[in-house]
């Protein structure tokens, strides 16, 4: 029964789960496989690429404080967040909170090792930070210079991430690597340009209006308010990138990887049970 429900999902257009978790891990291992120096090289410039959305960001606050209500202006910044994502992933540089999920799956799978999984991590999330920090570094000194962009602006998104209690940008860095998570997943289902576009749009937007701490972008938010104001300290910084860090991690781990290799893997399992019993009844007849 299962096999037929995958076979028409297949015939419907719609890739089946077990066709996704393949490519989920066949991307996983070639990622796993690279040389650090081009792993690096990936990881940093998706640090410098994302920064776009952050900046445009700060430029949107500027455009819109006082012409248009709340509401509209966080949902426009929002979409502003999600440029910077749309850019990285389309352009498949490496993005730390992306690897968290696809890059477990190897290693689920026994075809790759903690090791080779450890070192895809650290030389990616270090490029991501550095890309980053140089993006902000050069935002808010070009940024104000040409009048897009006031240093209030840069400060207010900064602090709006900071504020919160550590054990709150955990819980909520959860959530938002829950959702990157899911997103690298759904960019696999996807058959078409267009349809993965959309996709990033619809969930990065969603993270950015819920304002949902990401250990990569908020890198370049909170930075971008440090460089500009003594209100965001260093420790501010520290806290902040820490439990996102954590957050996004278990997220994008727990809630999407592990569950999503299960699930799959119970249920390939599960029809192998039932092709033997299968071919062992028409045998017996």
């Amino acid at each position: 029964m299962a096999q037929s429900t995958n076979s028409d999902t297949e015939a419907d257009g719609l890739k089946s789960y077990e066709s996704i978790l393949r490519e989920q891990i066949d991307l996983g291992l070639e990622e796993l496989q690279r040389p650090t120096s081009g792993l690096f090289l990936s990881g940093l410039s998706a640090g410098l690429d994302i920064g776009f959305g952050p900046l445009l960001m700060a430029v949107m606050t500027g455009l819109m404080t006082g012409s248009l209500s709340k509401p509209v202006t966080e949902l426009l910044m929002a979409n502003m967040y999600a440029v910077g994502f749309i850019f990285v992933i389309l352009g498949r540089s490496e993005l730390f909170t992306e690897h968290t999920t696809l890059a477990v799956l190897p290693v689920l799978d026994k075809r790759a090792s903690y090791a080779s999984l450890a070192r895809l991590w650290v030389v990616v999330f270090v490029a991501n930070i550095i890309g980053g920090a140089l993006f902000a570094a050069f935002a808010v000194t070009i940024a104000p210079k040409l009048g897009i962009a006031h240093a209030k602006a840069f400060t207010e998104i900064s602090a709006a991430l900071v504020k919160h209690d550590f054990l709150v940008l955990v819980g909520s860095g959860i959530f938002a690597g829950w959702l990157m998570g899911l997103l690298s997943w759904l960019v696999t289902a996807a058959r078409d340009t267009v349809s993965r576009v959309l996709i990033i749009w619809i969930v990065t937007t969603a993270i950015g209006l819920a304002h949902l701490p990401h250990s990569i972008a908020g890198n370049v938010e909170v930075l971008m308010g440090m460089f500009l104001s003594a209100k965001i300290t260093f420790v501010d910084y520290g806290r902040f990138l820490l439990a996102a860090t954590i957050g996004n991690a278990i997220g994008g781990v727990f809630f999407v990887a592990l569950l999503k290799y299960g699930h799959v893997t119970r249920n390939t399992d599960a029809e192998n049970v039932d092709d033997v019993d299968t071919v062992g009844a028409a045998e017996s007849e």
